[in-house]
């Protein structure tokens, strides 16, 4: 009798998927584009960038330590060991390969996937950048950068969030010893949710409210070690680990962390701005309050361009997919290949399109928008070092607005992608599911989405109010005072579209995406000012002002973008283009219906020609939509989707990967014995079921 050996893991026939082939399918669809992919992808990314690109993804491919294969089979703690291991080695070949920042910040992009030392240089290190003294930089900044001590960012507490100036946590002067005391109070004053402080952190940036002489002067930033440099241990006075699982993102160790009257020396007070008089406690303000919203505005506009990756990457998956996936035969239009009649693609179903096609369009306008950002950002911190202010507030505004619904769009861009994909879309193989989970947390850091929609409004009132008084100069006016401007002149215009076609005209668009912001606004001021209304009633009212500004941001941004480019690309890859801005215009238009008819700029009549120039544009865009998100040269180390391969061999991929689930690496599951076998024996001894006899028998 031979021995049964479980040791098997199970494996699939070699079977060819029923045609046509993914391959096949997916080379017809990129010949029949109408413009050059590898045009529009240099256009923006530039080949310096593109090549950069390529090098690093070879590496990185081939480092055990960057692996993803068994990424979709782990548990938290192997996750979390996996994450440290990758984080070493990405210090490791920094140093060997002399990597730039730029490199190391490509490399953890294609990893997809935050890690402990995430926060060490998404927020520590441009804190110690941004808010130390030339001392402080040589004690703090230097050995960070090369890892010799690792720091997180201690903001958020368990009890408050958003509100920063809630804040519990205080670090009191004591002028005898020159030192501050940082202390927790309360329970809801732990540091909370912060990555990297669970397990990996020695030193932390801590928001704490500073105490001067019994006087509060709020939330301040303290440079503070909390674990031994010698074996990692907490240092005396300190409570601090991991909060445990999350919804998603458990591969960073989010820390909680408690102070009991933990004194720090004077120098970790981060002075670059505010200092604290030696052995007085005076308090030496800042020269401007808003210096700091510099750096709120660099963090949001990286948030836009990453919101451009997040779109790209779902939409990729699902567009490859779509073009690949057959269900049913359309019998008024059948489709044939090979002379055969096969199934019909779901990407030619309308309904499939009006899912997909728009997340590339809004993509596409997070790229422009994005870039516009970081422009500004640059000039704003030119202006401001020159005591120059006038783009600050402006700018802060928009990138507030900005961030929230463009990561609001994000996670919704998702997951309908992840349902565009069915059933398929469920598994982790997809590439969307973990994605998903991972990527939630956007849409509350740097600001919860919410409470970020109200700086926005705040600052629309105080311009239309300063702009319908006459206050502000036509040389002060700037992207928000002039629309609001223009639509004072004649508030009662009316759309002048007598077709579907004269929505084609970028600037009929614009105007009714300006007159519809600048119309909200006002009525937003009159509710506020002349009927007194409170500012709690009118939140979510002051969200949907904030989304008219800051989509008409977005649309404004895309086609000044497309006219700046026009020398730089082809005909066809402009027309392309052209395709996108005006279907991300015209689909947000009509998902924002209710607010243009009720500003009164549009009829109905016209709101049904959106509607049909929507489903036009659909057709236009449909020849172009692999092309399209090939275009953002997204690999497959990056997708790791079994769907969203470039080779659509999506069946091959999906059974490839189940085989690699841990569960079928034995015939016979090691919990048979335990929980099956006793059921199973025990009918077979009271004679109700004869498996082998009745199968036999069968």
């Amino acid at each position: 009798m031979a021995t049964f050996n479980n040791n098997v893991p199970t494996k699939f026939p070699k079977l060819d998927p029923k045609g046509p082939a993914g391959d096949i399918v997916l080379a017809a669809e990129r010949a029949k584009a109408t413009f050059n992919t590898q045009e529009l992808t240099k256009f923006m990314y530039g080949e310096e960038w593109l090549d950069r690109f390529s090098r690093v993804l070879e590496v990185i491919e081939n480092e055990p330590a960057f692996d993803k294969s068994n990424r979709y089979y782990q548990g938290r703690n192997e996750r979390v060991a996996d994450a440290f291991k990758k984080d070493k080695r990405m210090v490791e070949l920094a140093r060997e390969k002399k990597w730039t920042d730029v490199d190391s910040q490509i490399a953890n992009f294609l990893y997809d996937q935050s890690s402990p030392f995430s926060l060490h240089s998404g927020m520590f290190l441009p804190t110690l950048k941004n808010q130390t003294t030339d001392e402080q930089k040589k004690l703090f900044l230097e050995p960070a950068v090369k890892h010799q001590i690792i720091g997180c960012y201690a903001q958020t507490e368990l009890g408050h969030g958003s509100n920063v100036q809630g804040l519990e946590t205080t670090a009191t002067y004591i002028n005898e010893t020159n030192e501050f005391e940082i202390h927790s109070p309360t329970l809801t004053s732990s540091k909370w949710w912060i990555g990297g402080l669970g397990k990996a952190a020695n030193h932390a940036i801590v928001m704490a409210r500073l105490i001067l002489n019994g006087k509060d002067f709020g939330p301040h930033p303290f440079c503070v070690q909390i674990r031994s440099l010698e074996d990692h241990r907490p240092l005396e006075g300190i409570t601090v680990g991991d909060i445990g699982p999350k919804f998603g993102f458990n591969t960073v160790d989010n820390g909680f962390i408690m102070f009991d009257h933990y004194r720090i020396p004077h120098v970790s007070f981060l002075a670059r701005y505010a200092q604290v008089k030696q052995g007085t406690g005076e308090y030496v303000r800042p020269p401007n309050a808003k210096l700091s919203y510099g750096t709120m505005v660099f963090v949001r506009a990286n948030i836009v361009m990453g919101v451009r990756f997040a779109l790209a990457k779902a939409a990729t998956i699902a567009i490859r997919y779509s073009a690949v996936r057959n269900q049913f035969v359309d019998a008024a239009n059948p489709r044939k290949w090979e002379n055969k009649v096969v199934e019909t693609a779901v990407l030619d179903y309308t309904m499939q399109q009006y899912r997909m096609l728009p997340i590339i369009a809004q993509a596409y306008a997070c790229f422009f928008t994005g870039r516009e950002m970081l422009r500004l950002y640059n000039e704003n911190q030119t202006n401001m070092n020159a005591g120059n202010f006038t783009l600050l507030a402006d700018l802060h505004a928009s990138s507030s607005g900005l961030k929230s619904l463009c990561t609001t769009m994000a996670v919704q861009g998702i997951e309908d992608c992840r349902r565009a994909c069915g059933g398929h879309g469920y598994s982790m193989f997809s590439g969307l599911g973990s994605f998903y989970q991972d990527y939630l947390p956007n849409v509350t850091w740097e600001g919860d989405n919410y409470v970020l929609t109200q700086q926005t409004a705040r600052y629309l009132g105080k311009q239309f109010r300063s702009v319908a008084a006459n206050k502000t100069k036509e040389s002060d006016m700037n992207f928000t005072s002039g629309y609001l401007y223009e639509y004072l002149q004649n508030p009662n215009s009316k759309c002048p579209a007598v077709e579907a076609a004269d929505f084609m005209n970028p600037e009929v668009l614009l105007n009714a995406f300006r007159f519809r912001a600048a119309s909200m606004t006002q009525k937003l001021v009159h509710q506020l000012d002349d009927q007194g209304k409170s500012w709690n009633s009118m939140t979510v009212e002051i969200a949907r002002v904030s989304k008219a500004h800051t989509q008409l941001v977005l649309l404004s941004n895309f086609i000044s973008g497309l006219q700046a480019a026009r020398s730089e690309v082809s005909s066809s890859t402009m027309q392309a283009l052209r395709n996108m801005a005006l279907l991300f215009g015209s689909h947000t238009l009509e998902q924002e219906l209710a607010d243009f008819l009720v500003s009164q700029y549009l009829s109905p009549d016209q709101a049904g020609m959106v509607k049909d120039l929507t489903l036009d544009l659909l057709s236009k865009v449909r020849p172009d939509a692999v092309a399209l998100v090939d275009a953002f040269a997204l690999p497959d180390y990056y997708l790791h989707s079994a769907l969203g391969r470039y080779d659509g061999k999506v069946y091959e991929s999906m059974t490839e990967m189940a085989e690699q689930e841990p569960l079928n690496h034995k015939l016979v599951t090691d919990s048979y014995e335990e929980c099956i076998k006793p059921l199973v024996h025990a009918g077979k001894a009271e004679g109700r079921w004869k498996g082998e006899g009745m199968q036999a028998k069968l």
